[in-house]
């Protein structure tokens, strides 16, 4: 695993932890959206290098 695969996974956890923070404290929805948008890029960008289709 790469460096940047790495990262990528981590930070798209870090905002997921982010978004059910936000979610718990009722934030509003579109913040709650951008969020959740972000971290499910990350994490499909990461499991993507992670299996190859991105190097």
């Amino acid at each position: 695993m790469t460096g940047l695969t790495t990262i990528l996974i981590v930070v798209g956890l870090f905002l997921l932890g982010g978004v059910y923070s936000f979610w718990k404290q009722k934030m509003s929805a579109s913040l709650i959206t951008l969020l959740a948008i972000g971290a499910v890029m990350c994490l499909v960008a990461g499991i993507m290098r992670l299996q190859g289709v991105w190097e």
